[in-house]
């Protein structure tokens, strides 16, 4: 059953083209429809030439992103514009959030049964704007609207791993929350396999995990941020998901979804994919005091966040 038939929205940019890349590359993938406002024909091409077998068609501007959405079960959108040296993830706003709006806007017209992935940051405002968006239409459905927070996940298993000496691959650990700064909540105490930390390596580990993300802003000096790690990232998630749709039990990724297992209405736990999308939200599970801690401080940025999200969505013409 392997016939996804996946859009990458923003195809062209530093996260969209390895992503695109490494979706081509998988036999879960059927057909693969990028679109941007510019170089998809040339992305497009240059990808249909791999001998795997999903089809490639690029698109190009508004008046092509219809004809890219038709019949998508699975909707990635990695676009907008990255974060420079000194921003917030929130500083995005003002441009990502309109992209955001107009993007999933199409979505909910012409895919409306389609999952639909956000990678687009703020993530913790910009969920909150596709699910507005969605209700709009009359096509909303939460279990189907993902935050992409899997790179937080990615990284606490990197660096856990390189700190104990384990590969990386048998590391799991769950990461709740939002998706930026000290909204991000690694839940080490639930590491497999167990691992134990003297608590200021333990605080010095999860401020690296909460702030990796402006490591690699940084380290590219002004030329963006992470895009090959959120690709990787992205990918891994967007597999999990057709997996779990093709009928494979036992399917669980993270990602920041509709929720009522806090007072955040939106909140990252890990969750149980299925043919439906979510199958079951697991919850945050049993925790330590350092992590209750910082699921209390991560709430009132959280809230905000969700809150001018949904502001912007509902004055969005």
């Amino acid at each position: 059953q392997n016939h996804a038939k996946v859009a990458v929205l923003g195809a062209s940019g530093g996260i969209g083209q390895p992503l695109s890349l490494l979706l081509k590359n998988s036999p879960l993938v059927s057909r693969l429809t990028l679109y941007d406002i510019a170089h998809t024909p040339g992305v497009a091409a240059d990808l249909s030439h791999i001998e795997t077998r999903a089809n490639v068609k690029g698109f190009l501007g508004p008046e092509q992103l219809p004809e890219c959405l038709k019949g998508c079960d699975v909707v990635v959108i990695p676009a907008g514009v990255p974060r420079k040296p000194g921003m917030t993830r929130d500083d995005l706003f003002n441009t990502n959030a309109s992209i955001v709006a107009t993007l999933t806007s199409a979505c909910a017209k012409h895919c409306p049964e389609a999952m639909i992935c956000i990678i687009s940051n703020p993530v913790n405002s910009t969920i909150p704007i596709t699910s507005e968006v969605f209700k709009k239409h009359g096509v909303y459905n939460p279990n189907r609207i993902f935050g992409v927070t899997t790179l937080d996940i990615v990284r606490a298993n990197t660096f856990v791993a390189e700190l104990k000496g384990l590969d990386p691959a048998r590391v799991s650990v769950p990461v709740i929350g939002g998706h930026a700064g000290k909204t991000i909540i690694p839940l080490i105490s639930q590491c497999t396999p167990k691992v134990d930390f003297p608590q200021d390596q333990l605080e010095k580990l999860t401020g690296r995990i909460q702030e990796a993300g402006t490591e690699v802003v940084k380290a590219k000096a002004g030329a963006g941020s992470a895009t090959l790690s959120m690709a990787y990232a992205g990918a891994r998630f967007v597999f999990s998901l057709v997996d779990a749709m093709n009928g494979k039990e036992g399917v669980t990724e993270c990602a920041f979804v509709r929720s009522e297992e806090t007072e955040s209405p939106y909140f990252s736990t890990p969750l149980l994919l299925g043919k439906n999308a979510i199958e079951k939200n697991l919850g945050i599970g049993k925790i330590s005091p350092f992590e209750e801690k910082m699921v209390a401080e991560a709430m009132s940025e959280l809230k905000a966040s969700i809150k001018k999200g949904e502001e912007f969505a509902k004055n969005f013409k």
